[in-house]
């Protein structure tokens, strides 16, 4: 019963991922359009290979709560390694003067959000983040990947490992995960977070899930 339940959210989440991949293709709404707003600043960190427009669902709804919501432009596709990523969001922040600032991001994003919460002038500026399905201990299935962008992702990766061993900031971070993730085995459970376990399982579908929305109003609002 277990293997078909995750074989019916394994189903959906790639439907869902589908299904919003192609949407990003033909929308044309830029990000600079959810820039304003007098709530708390979000910025948004995709996951791998994701461009923005593939949390634009989210992105609408917190804009829509009033919060000015930005995607570093850098980020958009999120292939570089983590630590120029997040030099990038800390120059973003830095160069509009952003603070208090929540961040929001989806699977790899959480690395990088994590990285720019350990130190350097974006730490300050950063009040916590929302990570959503992010593999703060890496997954097994990396070894098994082609491109280094992938296997990076692995348990042993330097990154990976020294980000594990950053855990001051672990008690700023919402961690929220599915019963069953197809990318990450072992889960987005992190020590000293605040840990929220979804009923439900997928990597991609749990952005739509209520609970996200509710636990990026609690940090930011």
């Amino acid at each position: 019963m277990t293997l078909l339940r995750n074989l019916v959210w394994w189903v959906q989440d790639y439907t869902y991922a589908a299904v919003w991949q192609v949407r990003a293709a033909f929308d044309r709404t830029t990000p600079e359009s959810f820039g304003t707003g007098p709530g708390v600043p979000l910025v948004i960190l995709p996951g791998v290979y994701e461009t923005w427009q593939f949390l634009q669902p989210l992105i609408t709804a917190l804009h829509g709560r009033g919060h000015s919501v930005h995607v570093v432009a850098p980020a958009r596709r999120n292939q570089r390694p983590v630590a120029d990523i997040a030099r990038q969001v800390e120059e973003y922040l830095v160069a509009r003067g952003l603070t208090d600032v929540v961040l929001v991001a989806h699977s790899k994003g959480g690395l990088v959000g994590k990285q720019v919460m350990t130190g350097g002038e974006g730490a300050a500026r950063v009040r916590g983040m929302v990570a959503i399905a992010t593999p703060f201990g890496g997954s097994l299935y990396a070894r098994f990947m082609v491109g280094r962008t992938l296997r990076s992702f692995s348990p042993a990766n330097a990154t990976i490992l020294a980000l594990s061993r950053s855990t001051d900031v672990n008690a700023h971070i919402v961690s929220i995960y599915g019963r069953f993730d197809p990318h990450i085995p072992e889960g987005s459970e992190l020590a000293g977070a605040k840990n929220v376990e979804l009923e439900t399982g997928g990597h991609f579908r749990i952005l739509a899930h209520p609970r996200v929305m509710a636990e990026v109003a609690a940090l930011a609002e």
